[in-house]
Order: structure tokens, then sequence, then C-alpha cells
């Protein structure tokens, strides 16, 4: 028996966001990062929206980029002094999943940090408050989904909180607050969703309503994605779609190791952070070549080429792999992601790497060994060990061929 679980309602297109003044309860509380949605005037109509609900409203502001586990216990405090029964988290993927987290903290306070990473292994939510997801960025979903990325940063290491308990609520996607996102934000979100499509439809753990989802999503993502580098409202807009509708698809399904690399990469290098999505589209590929040795895969794999367009059902299956990898590489030409962690630069864009040969080396065995115990593996087509995870990680490192 398999289960699919999704928000019990989502809201979707141009103003979406209204959906607040309908919340009935009595105090809700705003997570917030970095400012874009208070200059786009975004968290100013969600307070007002559920002040006509008749709501009291806190605001915590400040959630950074890959949200501390320190910042998650700051916040879950805050929820405990002030008691929402609806916490409404706002913006990209950072303060949704910080807010995810402080809420496993504010209703269980018990729970330590190791406790919510158990993979499934939460206690029940909803006995405080209930959530609400308003993404403003098009690659995370993390509106939809059953996890939360929550950076330990004495240890160098992202970890995803795993568990059908942290679905939201209610998810709002709203394209009106995509138009703030700068063209970089727009390219590695992009990236992500696409990644989230590719791995689910060879994860371990797929399905068919999690399948038609993400074929789907990646035929609109193949239509809309670099228009929507571009400047395109109406392909913001149908990203905005087509990311919620990958989210849906690998929430169930799951993920591999394209996401355990780039979890256990994004804060391990002291010269800065490898951006989530710039991590996922330089992997992606890589780890195409590595699945595809697996008969299932490759299967899985040729059938996303065809459907794609890209190969004709008479072509060989070896031809449509490469046809699917080149055209990943392709969106990263077009939208300036390098091809491999030497050539990444700290603002994520083609450049001197701010990763030494040297610190790799010296980091390598313990990434892959990290990788091996990252919640997404065991979805992983392929079987892995951690010599086989290095072996990857090195062919992501510089763009050498996978033949192993």
């Amino acid at each position: 028996m398999a289960r699919f679980c999704l928000p019990r309602d989502i809201y979707h297109g141009k103003g979406a966001l209204e959906t607040l003044k309908t919340l009935k309860g009595k105090r809700a509380i705003i997570c917030v990062g970095g400012g874009s949605m208070k200059r786009g005037g975004f968290l100013q109509r969600a307070e007002e929206y559920l002040r006509q609900a008749g709501m009291e409203v806190k605001v915590f502001e400040g959630i950074e980029s890959d949200p501390s586990v320190e910042t998650v216990m700051r916040g879950a405090a805050v929820m405990q002094e002030f008691q929402p029964d609806w916490i409404v988290a706002m913006g990209g993927g950072s303060p949704i999943d910080a807010a995810k987290a402080m809420w496993i903290k504010y209703e269980h306070p018990e729970c330590s940090f190791a406790d919510m990473c158990k993979v499934f292994g939460l206690p029940k939510l909803r006995t405080k408050a209930h959530f609400v997801a308003i993404s403003s960025t098009s690659g995370t979903a993390t509106e939809v989904t059953a996890f939360s990325i929550i950076t330990d940063y004495q240890q160098g290491i992202k970890f995803p909180i795993a568990d059908f308990e942290i679905t939201p609520d209610v998810a709002i996607v709203d394209s009106e607050l995509t138009l703030t996102m700068p063209q970089k934000l727009c390219a590695h979100t992009g990236m992500d969703a696409l990644t989230h499509d590719l791995e689910a439809i060879v994860a371990v753990a797929h399905s068919p309503y999690s399948d038609a989802l993400a074929i789907h999503s990646m035929k609109m993502i193949r239509d809309s994605l670099v228009k929507s580098y571009h400047g395109d409202p109406d392909a913001r807009a149908t990203m905005h779609d087509a990311q919620c509708l990958a989210g849906m698809s690998f929430s169930n399904a799951l993920l591999g190791i394209v996401h355990s690399l780039a979890h256990k990469t994004g804060a391990a290098f002291s010269g800065g952070h490898i951006i989530h999505g710039a991590a996922n589209a330089m992997y992606l590929p890589k780890v195409i070549k590595f699945n595809a040795a697996v008969p299932f895969a490759a299967a899985r794999y040729a059938m996303c080429a065809e459907e794609l367009g890209l190969a004709g059902a008479e072509t060989s299956t070896e031809a449509k792999l490469a046809a699917l990898i080149a055209w990943v590489r392709k969106f990263n030409d077009d939208l300036a992601i390098p091809h491999c962690i030497k050539e990444y630069a700290a603002d994520g864009l083609p450049g001197e790497g701010m990763v030494s040969a040297a610190e790799f080396e010296s980091k390598a065995a313990a990434i892959a060994a990290n990788a091996m115990g990252d919640a997404c593996t065991g979805c992983n087509p392929r079987e892995m060990d951690a010599v086989l995870m290095e072996k990857v990680l090195r062919c992501c490192w510089d763009d050498s061929e996978v033949d192993f």
C-alpha cells in the first residue's frame, strides 16, 4: 500500500493571496525572509487580509537563505510566546522550510533538531496550529511538500526533514509574487523544479499519480523556463504552476542522489554556498548517466525523452538518454549555470571557481559519506555505497565522464 498526500487546499492564480481573508482563527504569525515580500507590498497585503479575517497578527522577519537550526529555535520560541493558531510562511523555500521546522518545535517543545530529522518519524501536528505556505519562487515547491531543508552550520551540512505531517494545510500559488524574482533566482529555481521531475520519475517510490504530474510539469518547463528567465510574465506564471506540480510529484515519489549531493555540498565549502538549484543543475546530467546503468531507470529516462519530443519511439534507448542529457545541459548553458563545481563562482555565475581543488580533495570522502545518510538516497534507482557516491561527486567536480 502507498500513500499520496497533498495540502487540503491549493489556491492558485493571480490574486490567490486574498484567500487569507477566509481563514478562521484568533492569532496568525507570518514568517518571512530578507525583505522582497515587504518591498513588493505582499507582506503588508497578507497582514491586512489576516486582520480582515479577524486575527491578531505578528511578523517574524529576517529568515536567512539556507535557514539555520538557530533561526528555527528562535522562531519557535516566538511562537511559544504568541501562541498562533495559524502559521503563515511566505517567500522562497527558505522561510517556508524554516517555518515548517518551527511548527514542529512549537507543537512539540520536547523535540530536538535530531528528533526532527528522523525520516517520517515526527509526532502528530495540528494540535496548536495549522499551516499556510505562500510561494514567491518557482522551484522548491515546499508549499505542497512533506520536506524542509535546514542547515547545521556547525557541521556544514544541510539536513532534510521528511514527514507528511509537515505538508501544509493550505498552499497559495499566486504568480504575482514571482515577478519580484531576479533572473538568476529564476534560473536556479527552475532547474530545481526540473530536477524534482526527473528524480521523481525514476524514484523507486514513483506511482502513476506522481508520474502524471512530473511528465506534465516537465513539458511546461520545456516551453516556459527560458522565457521566464528573460522576464516573460506569462511564462513566469506557467513556471509557478509547473514547479508546484513537480512538488506534488516528488513529495510522494521522493527524490534521489542529485538532491543528496546538493544537500551535502551546499554548505560544505569555505568560499561560500553552492546555491541549491545550481547544484542540482550541475549534478543532474551526471546522475542521469549514472542511474541509467539500471535498466529500470534507463527505460524511464528514455520515456521522458519521448514525452518531451527529444527523440522518437524508434530511436535507441542510448540515443534517447543522450538527447535527454544534452537537453538538460543546454538549459544550463541558456541559463548561465556552469556544468561543474570547479567552475562555480560565489555568485552562481560562470567564472573563477569558489572551491579550490585542495579543499575539494580534503572533503570529498566526507561529503560522499554524509550524502549516503541523506533522506533522498534511499529512493535512488541505482543502489549506492560511499565509494560510488564519491565517484559521482568527483565527476560533478570537473565535468568528467560517468563510465562506471
